[in-house]
């Protein structure tokens, strides 16, 4: 059989599903490639969407075309067990960090966040070894891998295997701030670049600050800190927020708040915000309100 993939998101970071369908079709000796109609007949194309924003596939195909992922929002549909938990194919996409998810779920309810619709309360997932195949470096997916016993224990082992990691969703700060013990062990840790928390809102302040405090206290330098910052209508208090970050030697990174139900996009004033914390020569040589005044 002749596969197609279509990453409709068209981001350049990789689609986990669609490298663990190609690691699957090519067990079975099927020929699997990115889907290109205008040069290519297949018997079967798989589309994979990640965002809800992201404008869909129009390219036709005559072949069953298999459409899944919250993109679509999909919750209901995921990969039979022989394919989640095989390993991915790493060439499809031609990187050289390994991806996948040590738990899946959160016992978070934020109303802004699809994983609690989608995968509910975490849950073990799989041993790090299971995606690893042989990598020194790994993106891991968890949304709250903090909150789970198996998660804690997997970070244990990344330590022993001398794994250097990215948790790419974040970690989660009220649990670095009320149990020292995880502070102590994330400092454990060989970072690829940032450890990444959230500060999605001013309830989170003094978890936020607490978690910063201690990891500084056990070796982990601010610099190395990458907090995600929430854009809500309340433009001022996520500006707050960044401002605090700032000041403590913080890396922010401010994300426009997108309804994940609705169609409705950010406000001009949010992607304002977000343009200019995001670029970081900007947002280290002028100030918001300078900036505010010349892009009015």
């Amino acid at each position: 059989m002749r596969i197609g993939l279509v990453d409709v998101d068209g981001h350049n970071f990789p689609n986990l599903a669609l490298m663990k369908l190609s690691a699957w079709h090519k067990r079975r000796g099927d020929t699997v490639e990115f889907a290109d109609p205008a040069a290519r007949r297949y018997d079967k194309v798989y589309m994979s969407k990640v965002f809800t924003f992201s404008r869909d596939c129009t390219d036709r195909y005559d072949c069953e075309v298999v459409r899944a992922g919250t993109g679509y929002r999909d919750y209901a549909t995921i990969l039979p067990e022989e394919i989640e938990h095989i390993c991915p194919d790493y060439s499809l996409y031609g990187v050289k960090e390994a991806y996948g998810f040590l738990t899946r779920g959160c016992v978070n309810r934020c109303s802004w966040c699809v994983v609690p619709h989608k995968e509910g309360e975490v849950r073990a997932h799989a041993d790090n070894e299971e995606f690893l195949d042989g990598h020194k470096h790994a993106v891991l997916l968890d949304n709250n891998v903090l909150a789970s016993e198996w998660g804690l224990m997997q970070i244990e082992k990344i330590v022993r295997m001398d794994i250097r990691v990215d948790f790419n969703q974040g970690l989660d700060a009220r649990r670095i701030a009320r149990t020292p013990e995880i502070a102590a062990l994330l400092a454990r840790v060989k970072w690829i670049r940032f450890l990444r928390m959230a500060y999605d809102s001013r309830a989170m302040q003094d978890d936020v600050h607490k978690a910063i405090e201690l990891l500084r206290k056990h070796g982990v330098p601010a610099r190395r800190l990458f907090f995600y910052v929430l854009i809500r209508d309340d433009t001022e208090d996520a500006l707050g927020r960044i401002r605090e970050l700032k000041a403590l030697g913080c890396q922010p990174f401010a994300q426009p708040y997108r309804d994940f139900e609705h169609e409705g996009k950010p406000s001009w004033e949010q992607w304002r915000l977000a343009y200019w914390c995001n670029r970081k020569p900007l947002f280290h040589s002028v100030d918001y309100e300078e900036y505010r005044k010349k892009r009015t």
